[in-house]
């Protein structure tokens, strides 16, 4: 199963590392940019390096490519533990494609799409050799854009994300962050967005964040009944290209629509 939940941890704070590994969150992400200010990049930057050196294992925000910190980050993609790297503001398929020759083979490369810019160029970037997926960083895209609502007034750039993520073959988007963080019914609602709109996961800045996230990805008992429903009419009329379920027609698509549901819930 794809991951569904990416926690943000602030690079400067290695007494919270082990917490967040320990939280459930499928994918822990060390944050060298947003979360620390300049004058801590460079500790930021050690604490991590001493972390991953010493048994701890997750990923890492880099500073964007374009800042003055972006080299130096890059001293860590060697780093025994690291899992995979986060790049942010994502703009064009060169800056990826060089920064993936620099990673090795077993690192995974998480581009954050979160400009106009990098939103225009969104097919380009999935498709680039050594992006596992991509992410969307809403907030940003917001501020880039002028874009004042985080509603429908984002769905072209959502959309825009999954299906480049489907023309390339990789794995669904990773939505971006739910920031009214004590709003547990908005998260909710967010993340069940996110799934109907074609996201299979989603960043986030709280341990609390994660498991709301991590279940909500997940299908519904009533999905999950539906899906065994049509597997087994299937099952019951071998050889039938189509059969009736409830009085409705079931074909290949809907046939695949369930056997994925089912794999989510593996």
């Amino acid at each position: 199963m794809p991951a569904r939940s990416y926690l943000f941890v602030p690079g400067e704070r290695p007494d919270r590392f082990d917490k967040a590994c320990a939280s459930g969150a499928d994918v822990v992400i060390l944050d060298l940019e947003d979360a620390v200010a300049p004058e801590r990049k460079a500790q930021a930057r050690e604490a991590v390096r001493d972390w991953l050196g010493h048994g701890g294992r997750a990923w890492v925000r880099l500073n964007g490519s374009d800042t003055d910190w972006h080299e130096d980050d890059c001293g860590l993609l060697q780093a025994p533990g690291l899992l995979g790297v986060s790049l942010p503001k994502a703009e064009t398929a060169e800056q990826l494609r060089r920064l993936a020759e620099r990673l090795p083979e077993s690192v995974g490369l998480l581009p954050i799409v979160e400009t106009a810019r990098g939103i225009w160029n969104v097919a380009e970037l999935a498709g680039v050799p050594g992006v596992t997926r991509l992410a969307f960083g809403s907030v940003d895209f917001q501020a880039d854009t002028g874009i004042l609502g985080d509603g429908r007034e984002l769905l072209y750039a959502r959309s825009r994300l999954v299906l480049a993520s489907a023309m390339a073959r990789i794995e669904p988007p990773v939505d971006g962050v739910t920031v009214q963080l004590e709003d547990a019914a908005r998260l909710d609602a967010d993340v069940l967005d996110a799934r109907r709109m074609g996201f299979g996961g989603k960043l986030c800045v709280h341990p609390r964040q994660v498991a709301p996230i991590n279940q909500g990805f997940l299908p519904s008992a009533e999905e999950l009944a539906w899906a065994r429903a049509v597997m087994a009419a299937v099952e019951a009329n071998p050889g039938v290209g189509a059969v009736s379920l409830d009085g409705k027609l079931i074909d290949l698509p809907v046939i695949l629509r369930a056997q994925r549901i089912l794999e989510g819930a593996a």
